[in-house]
């Protein structure tokens, strides 16, 4: 199976992606623990990744582009979950001609659906118990403009493809869990360019 799972900051997508790629035998991708191993490394990518993200803004295409499709391209991967990538359009069209050459199409997108206020406290409250510098008030509520301007649109297109499946993310960790095993286990919407696997 080969799928995104995507969602505001905050929407828990780290925690459910890790759980589903155990699930599928696949790769967990996650664009974030990349960039934050990159700048704990103090790389020059982990560096220039640190002023953006300490910002609130999205690490330039470029970049992410290419780390994406090294990790996609290695032997692991042929079951995957991204998590955190595509966040523009101009990333989905550049994720569909990754996927063609590598010959592994794309299953289903699962977008996590949360309340912008539940969001924001989510946030400070892991602020409070991971001392991250970039989970200030201020930069949440840019998080979430920021994506709502550019990521939210990736919605339509994936809707438009049949491939989408919205999910409920207010709860607990195992109700979440058992709203994505049903959203999974549910035929593809009419239109849909592929199905689910097993």
């Amino acid at each position: 199976m080969r799928l995104i799972l995507m969602g505001p900051p905050g929407a828990g997508k780290g925690t459910q992606a890790e759980a589903l790629a155990e699930k599928i035998g696949g790769a967990h991708i996650s664009t974030g623990d990349i960039f934050r191993a990159n700048v704990k490394d103090q790389t020059e990518l982990g560096q220039t990744a640190q002023r953006y993200m300490d910002a609130g803004e999205y690490v330039p295409d470029e970049v992410t582009n290419a780390m994406v499709k090294d990790r996609l391209s290695r032997d692991d991967a042929e079951s995957f979950i991204l998590d955190g990538y595509p966040r523009t359009v101009a990333q989905v069209e550049t994720l569909d001609d990754m996927l063609a050459d590598l010959g592994r199409p794309l299953d289903v997108v699962l977008a996590l659906v949360v309340d912008q206020e539940e969001l924001i406290a989510r946030l400070l409250k892991r602020a409070e118990t991971s001392g991250r510098a970039d989970d200030t008030e201020e930069v949440i509520r840019h998080r979430q403009k920021v994506y709502a301007a550019e990521t939210a649109p990736l919605l339509e297109v994936y809707g438009e493809r049949g491939l989408l499946r919205e999910v409920d993310g207010m709860g607990d960790v195992d109700e979440i869990a058992r709203r994505i095993a049903s959203a999974l286990e549910s035929p593809p919407a009419p239109g849909a360019l592929g199905a689910v696997e097993a």
